[in-house]
């Protein structure tokens, strides 16, 4: 007897309710006590007072000294280096005047690092890029804790930045917070005919200047890159959980109607903050946990969302999991095709119907939790709508009966796939997540001997000397949380797709990652335990056949047991310069990818607690 879709969300939403009782209700004790100290700026002594409103203007000082207003805190991600996070340099006097218009005051409360793992891509700063996701977290709450605050605007949108801010927001869960995004470039160079350049320039076919030259027509002005990576599954996920002000996440930055959605926002947080209604505290539960997976898989999402949506369930007091990943992931059809899972970029996405189309109809199919609440009031179905201005006011509309370009985008009864294309592989090597929605059918099972590499710069020098002219599995280790900080392992993506087009059966095992760009070649990724914390795959060897199978979720050894095996010493890894020797600690303590590869250990849920609580 088949099992409906609904019945399998409602199963695993009541699993996750049961898992986190215990952490959930310690979490909603936290906040319900901080929020029965009222207005937090009563708290403060007259000193305390003076010091936080000394620089204000005169009609902002007197609304503060007073007391009559509310003070909207804002943390923001800019920096005029990123294409992302440049427009923000203008929001923070639009937010405030908008603040000001509605009885209210806005403070740029602090700021928080923003990096670009585009930028660091294959260099050593990469190994600052997973835990720069901790520091943001904590960077917020430094922002927030000068007890100032009766609301908070939070402006970030790529990689990390997002989610640092929401697991340094949810410990000040009794707020009101609102995230603020300043939206993709618009389209540049074709997503394809990038990779078409970097697989020649990874063959040798063409030379640095023409690689230069894509790539600056790729990324080519202010806004997040166009690609559907982590940066903007980052936006999907705050439109899910209902986190944004409803269709916000795809309007580029010099859009005009860009600024009234800023406006709207500062205008909301305000009012949030006199109703003390809507807390991220309260928004962020488990349905709203279950509805950002199942938006990721719908949509064909990151994979570091993996990682990153634990680390932010943990911040709420919610354990989830991969099995939790899988199980929703097996019945939330796949009904996106927007750059890596197709060649649209996520400006023709949002044209042919966008976030509003998909939400409206996973709604529509009760696959989301429509009863939850959001930074709009309760219900997710104010965002199964979108923007737009009638003359100068801001309204919204019910999004297109129909999608504009099924290429893009698929109703839910004909969707691309019938599942999300994300899968957990389990077996003797351990368990990891593959994303298949890129790869072709036949691509998806390998069977092949093990080439092992401690370093992905061993892997391409190989490569490059033609060593790799064959089937095989590339098992990188020592690339987890533990070993370097888990950076990404993009620049391996174009010579495995090079040797795949050469009609090779490749793949990759690797405890590292690879995200939402990871290609067209199986990637058994993220692999827990990892092997600086004692993991399997740690034993694997030269010449093993290793077994990747996207289909069956297998990952395993023929032939071998694991168990009578050492795990390979960690080979001595240059861990200082670039800053990486200040993150000596983070590495020290952090958990495996599965537990959110967090480096705080208050979040943290030991396995042992987690067996517990599914008993």
């Amino acid at each position: 007897m088949s099992v409906s879709p609904q019945h399998v969300v409602a199963e695993v939403t009541q699993r996750i309710q049961k898992r986190s009782a215990a952490t959930r209700r310690q979490y909603l004790d936290m906040i319900e006590a901080a929020r029965g100290e009222g207005r937090h700026r009563s708290a403060l002594s007259c000193g305390n007072l003076a010091h936080g409103f000394a620089a204000c203007g005169g009609s902002d000082k007197r609304a503060l000294k007073d007391g009559g207003w509310a003070n909207v805190g804002i943390v923001t991600a800019y920096n005029d280096m990123l294409s992302a996070h440049q427009p923000f340099a203008a929001y923070p006097p639009i937010i405030k005047k908008a603040l000001n218009q509605v009885g209210a005051v806005g403070q740029v409360a602090g700021g928080v690092p923003a990096m670009c793992d585009g930028v660091t891509q294959g260099q050593p700063g990469m190994e600052l890029s997973l835990f720069s996701r901790d520091v943001i977290a904590m960077s917020t709450a430094v922002s927030l804790s000068h007890n100032m605050f009766d609301a908070a605007l939070c402006l970030g949108v790529c990689d990390k930045i997002v989610p640092g801010l929401i697991i340094g927001a949810l410990r000040f869960g009794h707020l009101p917070v609102i995230f603020v995004p300043a939206g993709p470039m618009r389209s540049g160079l074709p997503n394809p005919e990038k990779a078409r350049v970097r697989q020649l320039f990874a063959e040798g076919k063409v030379g640095r200047d023409a690689l230069l030259e894509a790539e600056s027509k790729s990324y080519h002005s202010p806004g997040t890159c166009t690609f559907y990576g982590t940066a903007n599954s980052n936006q999907l996920l705050m439109e899910v959980m209902g986190l944004h002000i409803p269709g916000t996440a795809f309007i580029n930055p010099d859009d005009p109607l860009r600024e009234r959605l800023n406006i709207a926002a500062a205008q909301r947080a305000a009012a949030l903050a006199e109703d003390g209604a809507q807390a991220i505290g309260d928004i962020v539960d488990e349905k709203a946990i279950v509805n950002a997976i199942i938006g990721l898989h719908a949509t064909g999402g990151s994979t570091n969302h993996t990682i990153h949506l634990i680390a932010m369930a943990r911040a709420a007091g919610i354990i989830i999991d991969w099995s939790d990943f899988d199980e929703l992931a097996s019945v939330t059809p796949l009904m996106c095709r927007v750059y890596p899972n197709g060649p649209a970029d996520v400006n023709h996405f949002h044209a042919a119907g966008g976030l509003g189309f998909i939400i409206r109809e996973l709604l529509d199919a009760g696959l989301l939790h429509e009863d939850v609440e959001t930074v709009m009031g309760h219900g997710l179905r104010a965002y199964a709508s979108q923007p737009l201005l009638d003359g100068e006011e801001l309204v919204w509309k019910p999004v297109t009966e129909d999608s504009a370009d099924t290429e893009i985008v698929r109703p839910y009864a004909a969707p691309f796939s019938p599942d999300g294309g994300l899968r957990l592989l389990d077996g003797p090597i351990g368990r990891a997540v593959i994303k298949v929605s890129a790869v072709k059918p036949e691509h998806r099972t390998v069977t092949a001997p093990a080439v092992v590499f401690d370093d992905q710069d061993d892997f391409m020098a190989a490569f490059k000397a033609g060593e790799l002219e064959r089937d095989f599995v590339a098992v990188l280790r020592f690339q987890g949380p533990r070993a370097n900080g888990m950076p990404e392992l993009h620049k391996l993506t174009p010579a495995l797709g090079s040797l795949q087009d050469k009609g090779f059966k490749v793949a990759l095992v690797t405890d590292g990652r690879m995200s939402g760009a990871s290609g067209k070649v199986a990637a058994a990724i993220h692999v827990s335990p990892e092997a600086a914390m004692g993991g399997a795959i740690g034993k694997v060897r030269d010449g093993d056949i290793v077994k990747v199978c996207g289909h069956s979720g297998e990952l395993s050894v023929e032939g071998v047991d694991l168990d009578e095996r050492e795990v390979a010493v960690l080979p001595p890894k240059r861990t200082e310069g670039m800053g990486r020797e200040l993150f000596a600690g983070f590495r020290a303590i952090a958990t495996s990818a599965e537990d959110g590869a967090l480096s705080m250990p208050d979040l943290a849920v030991p396995a042992d607690q987690k067996a517990l609580a599914e008993a």
